[in-house]
């Protein structure tokens, strides 16, 4: 264990503490040591000193912070290290405090608590690593140390991960006197919308402590989730601790989460109003102003933290990031905003603009209003980048994400080619723009989630994704959730496909509510969500059956609908590896025998290495190429990516006599993959000699965006697609580009001449 002190992790390890720390005079103090103060077990040589502990943080708890600080100093010039360890941790002195820890744990190796107090002080200084380490070595000295599983709790938390509940429960049952165990156990609650637990855990924290100031803010965001403009809790909370803003970021915490992000900010501000140095605050808030398009002041805030000393992760990555939008282009129009990195800016701008108008359009119909402003689009190519804009969200998928009327995506450049439909996901991230506005943000994940998996295949049906395995054994062991509790399976899963499978899941619930119910009642119960009615609430009143009733019959219809899948799965899975062993053995009749056995069990998969891509190459072995283009057409129709495949599907089309066939196909790649060359040349010379002459005018200048070597042949095709829309300056301008990368190009000369005349 290194135990060192670099304490910025990589890109997505977030400090993200369940109750997050507070500063007073600069120092950074984590506010569960001021709850835990009548009850915390310390851990010292001498009474006296102990008291001193106690008198430190019963200063600190009250708000006399600047009183608090003395304490502290006072301690960090004693003679134990470990009390100096803690003066030092309370004065901001974090590396002389880490040094100190580590004399006392050398000094002491059997105390058990000295590595948690250590490990909660690196925790808070964003060493997630070590902190992990050193709890999980107090449990080698002491494995029912409380302390040490309520580390290991904090930590898991800051993932939004199961286990977190699993160690917060069993630090509770190993000491029922500590009242922070059970404020984080209504912390994880109240992040699985579980208002109920959230508050009998908070009654419990205090019932042991009546001055529980964590537990108290769990009330008072229960309050204010619920549009309780005035909470009689806050108002208990500041006759303990006057400056305890920390209230008010707990409550900005759950906003966010719940994608309610202006009321976030405006929470996040309130925290700093009581107390300008609530650095976790100060972070959070320049995050969501950033999340939310507000550059400037993002920047100015997140540029306090860094400047005090607060280098958490989402600070230095956001800072990062922010410094890169100087290689970004900005592209508005009357209700678009796209922001595109400038290398690829040229390309990816008419795809994506008209992209956005299209959807945009649709939505306003299918939704039935207009959105109150500008939708905006940003695209990254650094997947990295992308992650930043996602940092501390529950349940998100890894391709886009949207906060509030802003979307953040990967770029296509940014994956690998096939693996990422970009149009399906912007087209799902703003359905999310839609229906957030639509319920002013007052919609679970489910519902809105589900939405947009519905409305990526109902734009078209090779979009969206396609029923995976994981989704198949969640249905064949009975996984799925109730739909009341099922945005517990994007918060905190149970399993590791459980994100997944929620998201099928949910978008499935849509589908069947369409098609029994009608596609109406999908916006009845988004205008039910917006009256902040439960889930039980909205299907009885918009669907006429209880809750537990649409389960069983929902679950009857998935079942029926995917009867073959989970039957056939195994005996699928089997013989689809014979077949693949069959190919690479060159038994290609083989490989076709065993295809048509398993082909239609999962006409779903359509993953690299799918049954219809090792028919096809067997076919192609063979010389059949109408039964191999046959096959790439399911593969097509069924949503296959692999531009390679796609690309040999158009050339049996073409090679068949189906231009036009072939045209489509390939236009499907531009929606996938359009950083290719060849693609947009063949695409323009299909779509120009069919008589698409504005598709094939942008198929030729993609090409130039992509800068190809031939140069002169790339201005030329582009210059005739231009003559023959009659833009006959613009085909003059490419005709001499082509004539300045070479002169004696003849095409270009006669067609100047022709121009000309």
């Amino acid at each position: 264990m290194k135990l060192g002190f670099d304490f910025v992790g990589q890109v997505g390890n977030l400090p993200r503490i369940a109750n997050p720390p507070f500063a007073w005079n600069g120092a950074i103090v984590n506010r569960r040591q001021v709850t835990s103060l009548p009850y915390i077990v310390l851990l010292c040589a001498a009474s006296l000193s102990a008291q001193s502990i106690e008198d430190c943080r019963a200063l600190r708890h009250h708000g006399k912070l600047a009183d608090a600080t003395a304490c502290f100093s006072r301690l960090a010039a004693g003679s134990n290290p470990y009390l100096r360890a803690e003066g030092l941790w309370g004065v901001e002195k974090y590396k002389e405090s880490n040094d100190q820890f580590k004399l006392a744990v050398k000094q002491f190796p059997a105390k058990s608590e000295y590595k948690v107090r250590w490990g909660r002080m690196l925790l808070e200084r964003f060493n997630t690593s070590d902190s992990k380490d050193l709890f999980q070595e107090a449990l080698e000295i002491n494995k029912d140390d409380a302390g040490a599983y309520l580390g290991l709790a904090l930590l898991a938390a800051e993932g939004f991960g199961i286990k977190a509940v699993e160690f917060a429960e069993k630090a509770a049952k190993l000491d029922p006197k500590l009242p922070e165990a059970r404020e984080l156990l209504a912390y994880l609650a109240l992040e699985d919308n579980d208002e109920a637990r959230a508050a009998r855990e908070a009654d419990m924290a205090l019932g042991i402590s009546s001055e529980a100031l964590d537990a108290m803010a769990i009330y008072a965001t229960i309050d204010w989730l619920n549009d309780k403009k005035d909470s009689a809790w806050i108002g208990r909370i500041l006759k303990v601790n006057p400056v305890y803003g920390e209230a008010y970021a707990t409550a900005g915490h759950f906003f966010v989460i719940n994608r309610r992000y202006l009321e976030g900010i405006a929470l996040y501000r309130k925290a700093l109003e009581l107390n300008p140095q609530l650095w976790e605050a100060r972070s959070q808030l320049g995050v969501n102003l950033m999340r939310l398009g507000q550059e400037g002041e993002a920047r100015s805030q997140l540029e306090q933290c860094f400047n005090a000393g607060y280098g958490s992760n989402e600070v230095k990555n956001s800072l990062r990031l922010l410094d890169t939008y100087k290689n970004f282009k900005i592209y508005e129009t009357s209700n678009t905003i796209l922001r595109l990195d400038k290398k690829e800016a040229d390309l990816l701008r008419p795809y994506f603009e008209s992209e956005m108008k299209r959807a945009i359009a649709t939505y306003e119909k299918k939704y039935q209003m207009k959105l109150k402003g500008p939708v905006q689009v940003e695209v990254y190519p650094n997947h990295d980048d992308f992650a930043v804009r996602t940092m501390g969200m529950p349940g998100l998928g890894a391709l886009g994400v949207t906060f509030g009327s802003v979307v953040a995506m990967d770029s296509p450049s940014g994956r690998t080619p096939g693996s990422f439909h970009w149009a399906s996901t912007m087209w799902h991230e703003l359905s999310h723009v839609f229906v957030l506005e639509a319920t002013n943000h007052r919609v679970p994940r489910w519902f809105t989630e589900g939405m947009a998996v519905y409305e990526e295949t109902a734009t078209e049906p090779d979009w969206g994704d396609r029923l995976a395995p994981p989704a198949i054994m969640a249905i064949k062991d009975n996984k799925l959730l109730p739909i009341a509790t099922l945005d517990r399976g994007f918060v905190r899963p149970t399993y590791p496909a459980q994100v997944i499978v929620s998201y099928f899941q949910a978008g499935e619930i849509c589908s069947y509510i369409a098609g029994k119910w009608g596609y109406s009642k999908l916006l009845d119960m988004m205008h039910s969500y917006a009256k902040l009615e439960s889930t039980p609430d909205v299907v009885h009143n918009n669907l006429g059956i209880s809750a537990e009733e649409f389960d069983r019959q929902f679950l009857e219809w998935l079942e029926g609908n995917t009867k073959v899948q989970v039957e056939h799965f195994l005996d699928w899975q089997k013989v689809h590896k014979a077949m693949i062993a069959d190919l690479r053995s060159k038994n290609y009749d083989g490989a076709i025998a065993q295809g048509w056995v398993i082909r239609d069990y999962y006409p779903d998969y359509i993953e690299a290495g799918s049954v219809y891509e090792t028919l096809a190459e067997a076919y192609l072995a063979k010389s059949d190429k109408t039964a191999a283009r046959k096959e790439l057409e399911l593969y097509s129709k069924y949503g296959g990516r692999s531009s390679l495949w796609i690309e040999k599907l158009a050339t049996l089309q073409e090679e068949a006599g189906e231009p036009g066939k072939a045209a489509a196909t390939l236009n499907r790649l531009n929606y996938i993959y359009p950083e290719d060359q060849e693609l947009h040349k063949r695409l323009g010379d299909l779509w120009l000699a069919q008589d698409n002459v504005p598709g094939a005018i942008r198929e030729y200048q993609a090409v130039l965006a992509l800068k190809p070597l031939d140069q002169a042949a790339s201005h030329f095709q582009l210059a005739k697609a231009l003559r023959v829309a009659k833009r006959m300056d613009e085909a003059r301008d490419e005709v001499l580009l082509s004539l300045e990368a070479a002169p004696g190009y003849k095409p270009a000369q006669r067609l100047l001449l022709e121009i000309s005349k």
